[in-house]
């Protein structure tokens, strides 16, 4: 019995050895972009391009690469796949904003890195520049809002502060837009209302004009 068990522990630590012994292809391998060997957030601001270069290290045999932006496959010449891959982003947006570009081995797609641009960009804003109203009905103005950083809003009117009256003024903001609901206009709410987006980048400012008409009379 013992005989047995000295042949079976012989066994397994033989065993062991060959496992530990094989070259890990499934796990060995590690990828870079730019250098980098963890998911990063780059920096950039619109108008610039942007190179990225994927690396295989720790390969044991010519790997192929595969770069997706967002979930969509990028195309690759023949001679951008094996073991290095550079894809190049030009003429970055604002749109560009959050998206994420990907690299992964192809035999083993869990393997993989990804690099989130961060557009860095002041604020853009656009909305309907006049608006008439009838005195009694409601209005509301919207000023539309793109930034990154997000910026700090608020409104104005004829250069000076916005002062809110209870039941009459409502301001309603998202990080997409800037509101200003007026309930049953006057024709004191006639004039130019300014919307203020100040970002840690620069401070911009878009006029909404309001004009109140007297209320027809049947």
């Amino acid at each position: 019995m013992a005989w047995k068990t000295s042949s079976l522990m012989q066994m397994y630590r033989f065993l062991l050895l060959v496992i530990l012994s094989l070259p890990h292809e499934m796990t060995s391998s590690v990828l870079t972009v730019n250098g980098k060997t963890e998911n990063y957030i780059l920096d950039t601001v619109p108008g610039l391009e942007e190179s990225l270069n994927c690396a295989v290290q720790n390969h044991t045999r010519e790997e192929e690469l595969l770069w997706y932006r967002e979930d969509g496959r990028v195309d690759l010449k023949s001679g951008n796949k094996i073991n290095s891959s550079s894809v190049c982003v030009t003429s970055i947006s604002e749109n560009d904003n959050g998206i994420t570009f990907t690299c992964k081995l192809r035999r083993n797609q869990s393997t993989s890195i990804s690099v989130v641009l961060n557009v860095i960009f002041p604020p853009l804003l656009s909305g309907n520049d006049f608006q008439t109203a009838e005195e009694g009905s409601d209005v509301k103005l919207v000023c539309n809002v793109k930034s990154n950083p997000q910026a700090q809003m608020m409104w104005h009117k004829n250069s000076g502060f916005l002062n809110l009256e209870k039941n009459h003024h409502q301001i309603q903001q998202t990080s997409e837009y800037l509101q200003l609901s007026i309930t049953k206009v006057k024709k004191s709410d006639n004039g130019t209302y300014s919307c203020i987006a100040n970002s840690l980048i620069e401070t911009k400012t878009k006029d909404f004009h309001l004009i109140v008409k007297a209320l027809r009379k049947g």
